[in-house]
């Protein structure tokens, strides 16, 4: 977890006396407080780190190797990448790497790639992109006129471009009301999909979010689906401005990209929202949550936050009373800058809210919020830990691509081998309402068998591709009669 450096000092010293020292920085040149820490989700516990230049508004990707990449920033930050390498003590931190980037990365998106590359997409005023690692002979940023065409004069509405790597290996890139399919190693813009219906923005600041819909591999043919949700309407942000808070879009949006001729689907949400997050859960539900009704992205911009979370059953048919579930509310507003994502336990981990300049814990309606909490699905309910599958072995913590895999699991009532899948999930980085390298991938199946009792193993075979799958670590769940196990943390080589 990080924040931005230029508020000043935090409440949590960097240990054994060190001192982040930054001529460039805009509050503070010595500062001997962190800015940056990791999080033990079981001990519930923290340990400083120390972010060197500024993170406001970046993005991120995890490396194939397990290596955080953090691009970008504010300021002395905003050409700057950081790496994070986990270890077993405490001794690994932030290293930095100032200049590395050929231009300003401020609200820009992240992707990792089929080769484990990472492609650098946007930012503020930037209508380009470029990788890491950079290519050696050619560091020049690599021009998209699809994002100066989506650029709205005031309000952009085309930042934190939505981004998810095909099936083909080709990139989806959505900003405002338009999406292409892009292959970025030619630089050339194959198709352009119908715009989204309404002509309403759907990027910041006008918010709305964005998941790729799971890949199945037990499919003859691999379909990938998008879903945007979710936004503001146009001409929010300028009414923001003026104390007009216009009603956030109730709208979702489906494109089958990979049918011959793709049209967006509509439907509607049960509450409108701006600034919500879609996170994909390990049986292939979508929890949205956070956000407000009013307003869009930014400062003093939203109100009415939406409490509620919505839980999206892609299964149902259009229509059907199933199709979109309410939750029991939440107890603090999640506004601007709050996140959410997955945490191996099945569990979404929701976190911050700061709608101010600065940080206003006192005396504003919505007060800066540095909590944390978690959303627990339905599928946690005791009620059915008698379906619930638990993983007892694996065969190896690796999944090579087209490779056999054994996994041993119990559950006390098993109902049939159709009823059972197992599915990867990668880790993404979640910051303004999108979930960067969000994924699942339901892994074939050849087959399950009773051990003895209530002890079952399941034969499965590795992503048959890196697009599909690009190399990495995965959380891994087995899913029974809609209820998945925990996680297991695998690498998919």
């Amino acid at each position: 977890m990080f924040d931005r450096t230029d508020f000043g000092p935090s409440n949590l010293p960097l240990p054994y006396g060190h001192c982040r020292v930054d001529p460039y920085d805009k509050a503070l040149t010595t500062d001997c407080t962190a800015h940056s820490l990791i999080y033990d989700i079981a001990t519930n516990s923290f340990r400083p780190l120390m972010v060197q230049t500024d993170t406001w508004c970046s993005s991120a990707s995890v490396l194939p190797n397990g290596t955080l990449v953090q691009t970008g920033g504010f300021n002395d930050g905003e050409r700057n990448i950081r790496m994070f390498t986990p270890c077993w003590d405490e001794t690994c931190d932030w290293i930095e790497f100032p200049g590395y980037l050929s231009q300003r990365r401020w609200y820009a998106t992240n992707q990792i790639l089929a080769d484990g590359r990472v492609i650098v997409v946007g930012g503020r005023r930037q209508f380009n992109y470029e990788f890491y690692p950079k290519n050696q002979n050619n560091n020049l940023p690599i021009h998209l006129s699809f994002l100066q065409e989506t650029s709205d004069p005031n309000d952009e509405n085309n930042l934190y471009p939505f981004l998810h790597l095909l099936p083909d290996g080709n990139l989806f890139i959505f900003a405002n009301t338009r999406s292409v399919l892009f292959d970025y190693n030619q630089n050339r813009v194959i198709k352009e999909f119908p715009p989204i219906p309404g002509n309403d923005p759907r990027n910041y600041p006008s918010s709305g979010s964005s998941i790729l819909l799971p890949l199945d591999e037990n499919k003859d043919y691999i379909e990938a689906e998008i879903m945007i949700c979710g936004g503001a309407p146009r001409g929010s942000f300028e009414g923001a401005l003026q104390g007009n808070y216009m009603q956030a879009l109730s709208t979702c949006g489906r494109l089958k990209v990979t049918d011959q001729n793709p049209t967006w689907v509509m439907e509607e949400m049960p509450l409108a929202r701006v600034m919500g997050d879609m996170i994909l859960l390990p049986n292939g539900e979508v929890v949205i949550i956070n956000g407000v009704s009013l307003g869009t992205a930014g400062w003093e911009h939203g109100r009415g936050p939406v409490l509620t979370p919505a839980l999206f059953r892609p299964y149902e048919n259009i229509g059907s009373q199933w199709r979109f579930s309410i939750m029991s509310p939440a107890l603090r507003p999640r506004l601007y800058h709050s996140s959410a994502l997955l945490l191996r336990d099945g569990r979404v981990l929701v976190g911050g809210s700061n709608p101010h300049i600065f940080y206003n814990f006192t005396g504003v309606e919505y007060p800066t919020d540095l909590s944390l909490e978690t959303f627990s699905p339905p599928y946690l309910s005791p009620m059915v830990d008698q379906v619930r599958p638990n993983i007892n072995y694996m065969t190896s913590n690796i999944l090579g691509y087209r490779v056999f895999s054994y996994i041993t699991f119990t559950v006390t009532r098993y109902t049939s081998a159709s009823e059972v899948s197992v599915r990867i999930i990668a880790p993404s980085f979640s910051t303004h309402s999108f979930g960067m390298n969000q994924r699942m991938v339901v892994l074939k199946m050849v087959g399950v068998t009773q051990v003895n009792g209530d002890t079952y193993y399941a034969t499965i075979v590795g992503p048959s591709t890196a697009q599909i799958a690009p190399p990495g670590y995965y959380m891994l769940f087995v899913v029974h009669a809609g209820i998945p196990s925990s996680g297991s943390w695998v690498q998919v080589l």
